[in-house]
């Protein structure tokens, strides 16, 4: 029986990244295009602040379609919902009833989604929940993921870490606090390289800003791919 046909909810980072890799591997959907929400604001992928020239350079590596959802900033839950519910009526009349997510171990997130998706018909899908986050942080890098803390929260991490390598080497100095992955908001990553990709991205590390209490580093394409920039 074939894999049943799925959007992914695509973050710009290394959890959707890999819960692509895994969908495709595990038999669970057939990804057949990814869904992003963008601040309209600064014109940028919303929590990562990762440039929407950047995101646009990852789905052409991906080789699928997108529905960028633009949100405001700051963005009302009842605004938030009502956009993300004309996406998924969109992801309807296409005949894509699932949607699959790289949550790991939040519940109270994992509920709301499987309940909003519900009200509408479609189904969630989360192929690395549960996992021990330490052995999937293992089990990414494994699979060739290339990643860098693109956002991080500076209550819970060094902010000197922005715009470094998600590795081995910075997984082990983490505090004991710090999730390996970041699923408790420490960070989030941009992904640029990986099995997902048809080629990798050559991703720079620009400037280094702090904005609504977070952190961001600036990732950034070639000059000849970053037209359209935005703010952090």
């Amino acid at each position: 029986m074939p894999s049943p046909k799925a959007y992914l909810s695509w973050s710009s980072g290394k959890d959707s990244a890999y819960a692509l890799i895994e969908a495709r591997r595990l038999g669970l959907a057939e990804i057949v295009g990814v869904l992003t929400t963008v601040n309209e604001v600064h014109d940028r992928v919303a929590m990562h602040g990762v440039r929407r020239s950047v995101l646009e350079a990852q789905v052409v590596a991906l080789g699928l379609p997108c529905i960028q959802v633009p949100i405001p900033s700051p963005c009302p839950n009842e605004v938030y919902e009502a956009r993300m519910a004309a996406a998924t009526a969109e992801l309807l009349r296409q005949g894509i009833r699932r949607m699959v997510f790289g949550d790991l171990y939040l519940e109270d997130i994992r509920a709301y989604r499987e309940q909003k998706l519900a009200a509408c018909g479609m189904e969630a899908i989360f192929p690395l929940w549960g996992r021990p986050t330490g052995e999937l942080a293992a089990a990414m890098l494994d699979a060739g993921l290339v990643a860098h803390i693109a956002c991080l929260d500076p209550t819970k991490i060094d902010r000197r870490v922005a715009g470094r390598r998600w590795d081995a080497a910075l997984i082990a100095e983490l505090p004991a606090t710090v999730d390996p992955c970041g699923e408790n908001g420490e960070f989030h990553t941009v992904v640029s390289a990986g099995p997902m990709f048809g080629a990798p991205l050559a991703l720079t590390a620009g400037e280094v800003v702090e904005r609504d209490g977070f952190v961001f580093a600036d990732f950034r394409l070639p000059a000849a791919g970053a037209a359209g920039s935005g703010s952090v």
